[in-house]
């Protein structure tokens, strides 16, 4: 009886030592996928939540100022019999995101033409 029961308590050792082996792979691992994702954040050069909430409040107070400025200045056309001109709503264009940065005033690159395939018969 005495040997069955020094097995139950190697078992159980080893048991044990394979539970508490676990639990640090299980911390290892959450501290390299937090590593990761703070890196993938850093590199992703994204804005702090602070600096695009000042942002924020500068545009809106420009947009607020400029909404005034031209109020006023209907108002000054209008004492001064001045006809404004028609407002066009201006189409913003995206701009196309360049590959390689250049030196200001340096002239671009021309592309090159696709090489043809040939192929020999």
């Amino acid at each position: 009886m005495q040997t069955r029961a020094k097995i139950f308590d190697d078992l159980a050792k080893v048991a044990g030592g394979a539970a508490s082996t676990l639990s640090g792979l299980k911390g290892e691992v959450e501290n390299l996928v937090r590593h990761q994702i703070e890196r993938l954040l850093r590199d992703a050069d994204m804005v702090p939540r602070d600096e695009f909430d000042a942002v924020k409040a500068v545009a809106a107070k420009a947009r607020t100022e400029q909404e005034a400025l031209e109020k006023r200045v209907r108002e000054l056309e209008k004492k001064l019999g001045i006809k404004a001109p028609v407002k066009a709503k201006a189409k913003v264009k995206p701009q196309a995101k360049t590959k390689a940065k250049t030196k200001p005033g340096a002239k671009p690159k021309a592309k090159k033409a696709p090489a043809k395939n040939k192929s020999k018969k």
